[in-house]
C-alpha cells in the first residue's frame, strides 16, 4: 500500500490570500504549499481518493494524474468534498463511498453527474482493492464526520479527518497499532478550536496511541513549517 499526501492544509490552505504572516510568506517565496487535505491511496494497481479537496486538479496533476477508481468522502464540509466536480470529462465518474448522511449530502451538489454511490457505516468494514477499510466516528460538531482505518496484510493506516481529541472509545481501540497515524492538527497549542485539534492535542494523541509513525495534516497557515511530525503536501508513505 502506498499513500501520497495531496494536501496538507486546513480549509483557506497555505499560502491564506492576502496574509503576510511568516508561514504565508515563507510559501510565497519558496513555493511550497498547503493545498486542502486529501490521501491517495495506491493498492494492487487502483487509487482510492479519501476527500476530493478544492484543489483536486492541481492535486491530480501534481500526482502525475493518476485515474481515481474510487472516492471515499469523510464528511461534508466544503474543503473536503466540493472538488469531485473535476472528474466532468476527465474520467469515468468514480463511485463514492460514504456514511449515509454524508453521501446524501454531498452527492446533491454533483445532481450534473451519474456516478454510484455506495452508503457505509461507522466501526463496519468493507474491502476495496485489497484494503480492509473501517470508517469509525470521530467529533467534528455539529457534522457527523468519520476518520478511516485502512489495513493489508502487512501495514494499518489510521486517518483521523477533522475532529477534537475527544474521539470514542470504541475509534480508539481502531487507532492503536498503526504503521502510521495521520492527525488533525489545525492551530497552534496556544490556540483551542472545540471541533479540532490543536498542534499539541494531536501530539498527545499520537502519545496515547503509540503508532510507529505519525503526522499532522489539516494545519492552518498558523503552523510553522519546521514542527516536528507536521507533513507536506506530497509525502510518500510506502508499506511492503
Amino acid at each position: 500500500m502506498k499513500i501520497t499526501l495531496l494536501g496538507t492544509g486546513d480549509a483557506i490552505g497555505t499560502p491564506q490570500i492576502g496574509c503576510e504572516c511568516p508561514q504565508c510568506t515563507h510559501a510565497k517565496s519558496t513555493g511550497d504549499m498547503r493545498l486542502r487535505t486529501s490521501l491517495l491511496i495506491e493498492n494492487e494497481g487502483k487509487h482510492i481518493l479519501i476527500d476530493s479537496s478544492p484543489d483536486l486538479r492541481q492535486q491530480l496533476l501534481r500526482a502525475g494524474s493518476p485515474h481515481i477508481d474510487a472516492v471515499i468522502w469523510t464528511h461534508g464540509h466544503y474543503d473536503h468534498f466540493m472538488g469531485f466536480g473535476e472528474f466532468y470529462r476527465v474520467q469515468k465518474i468514480p463511485p463514492v463511498f460514504a456514511a449515509t448522511e454524508v453521501l446524501n449530502y454531498c452527492s446533491d451538489y454533483f445532481r450534473f453527474l451519474r456516478f454510484d454511490k455506495i452508503a457505509i457505516e461507522p466501526y463496519v468494514p468493507f474491502s476495496l482493492f485489497g484494503i480492509t477499510i473501517t470508517p469509525f466516528m470521530v467529533r467534528h460538531p455539529p457534522a457527523f464526520t468519520c476518520g478511516m482505518r485502512l489495513e493489508t496484510e502487512k501495514s494499518r493506516i489510521g486517518y483521523t479527518s477533522d475532529t477534537n481529541i475527544n474521539l470514542p472509545e470504541k475509534s480508539l481501540d481502531l487507532l492503536k497499532n498503526l504503521d502510521l497515524l495521520l492527525l488533525d492538527a489545525i492551530v497552534p497549542s496556544r490556540i483551542n478550536i472545540p471541533k479540532h485539534m490543536n498542534y499539541l492535542d494531536a501530539c498527545s494523541l499520537a502519545r496515547q496511541l503509540a503508532p510507529k509513525d505519525f503526522r499532522c495534516v489539516h494545519m492552518s497557515h498558523m503552523i510553522p513549517w519546521d514542527l516536528p511530525h507536521t507533513a507536506k503536501d506530497g509525502d510518500v508513505f510506502e508499506f511492503a
